[in-house]
């Protein structure tokens, strides 16, 4: 038996699979949709003549942005129908995206869902540039723009960021000491040590997708949160366990009732208080929070 020559095309690829991965998520706040792009980016990949290639991980990372794009704007179309808030994905991610900083703050539910309010260019130039580091001219060549056009995309999108996005975002310690304060509360039902975990001013997202009972809108203020939270446990009777996790390269819970998959709880956290509550509960987007989804940002 002969051993398997891999070519050249396959292994540029395999080498590259996670960071494509990771771009076309970033962008599309759907592992599903993902994966689909990484099927189109390979379909064309091989068809490409390597010989004319000077750097396959920019080339690679330019198919995937393209395939991405034109996904996003019909992705943007089925949010528009969504019932409630659309979430992105939450990935069961392995240690060391926590470990990244940059990665983890940039993949976080919190900042994903900030990145909905740009145009898909915006947020296609904005995960290139803030999230991988990549130059202007090599964004420019995958949007089609001028690297001038996309110096000013690139601004405007980072300023509409920067406006909605913590000013100091807590550490991974910090993180999982007001989860962890949170989750006991929850379990135990003390409704003041809730109180005291979350900041005046927290906004609670919840994600059902029309397919399982969640707040239509945002719900604002601790008061009002917590009424909310406490409504719905009583109606979900049962009983409620959370055990924490590590979602999007953050400190996260799995909410378990009775002991089936209820939700994905994510968190912002701002000067040891909870600013940020997102439960992801619609079914079809918990098919990754049982095992490791490997992100890459090199």
């Amino acid at each position: 038996m002969h051993d398997h020559v891999s070519d050249p095309a396959t292994e540029a690829f395999v080498a590259h699979r996670d960071l494509l991965f990771t771009v076309a998520y970033e962008m599309l706040g759907s592992a599903a949709d993902a994966e689909d792009v990484l099927q189109e980016t390979w379909l064309r990949w091989v068809e490409v003549d390597l010989a004319q290639v000077r750097d396959q991980r920019a080339y690679l990372v330019r198919i995937t942005t393209r395939q991405a794009l034109n996904r996003l704007r019909t992705l943007n179309r089925r949010k528009e129908a969504y019932v409630g808030p659309w979430l992105p994905e939450p990935l069961l991610t392995a240690p060391d995206v926590a470990e990244n900083v940059e990665l983890s703050e940039n993949l976080s539910l919190a900042l994903m869902f900030i990145l909905e309010t740009l145009s898909p260019t915006e947020r296609a130039v904005f995960v290139l540039r803030e999230v991988f580091d990549f130059g202007y001219d090599d964004i420019a060549a995958a949007i089609g723009k001028s690297p001038a056009a996309v110096r000013q995309i690139a601004y405007r999108a980072r300023r509409h960021v920067d406006a909605r996005r913590p000013r100091t975002p807590a550490s991974q310690e910090e993180a999982r000491a007001a989860l962890d304060s949170f989750q006991s509360a929850l379990v135990s039902g003390d409704l003041q040590g809730l109180l005291d975990v979350l900041a005046p001013d927290v906004v609670f997202v919840s994600d059902g997708g029309g397919l399982k009972l969640a707040a239509l809108r945002p719900v604002i203020g601790a008061e009002k949160v917590l009424r909310y939270m406490a409504g719905s446990m009583d109606k979900a009777g049962g009983i409620l366990t959370g055990e924490s996790t590590t979602v999007n390269g953050n400190p996260g819970l799995v909410l378990r009732l009775d002991g089936e998959i209820d939700g994905v709880l994510a968190f912002r956290v701002e000067n040891a208080r909870v600013t940020g509550l997102y439960y992801v509960r619609n079914p079809e987007k918990l098919t990754r929070v049982e095992s490791e989804t490997p992100l890459a940002s090199r």
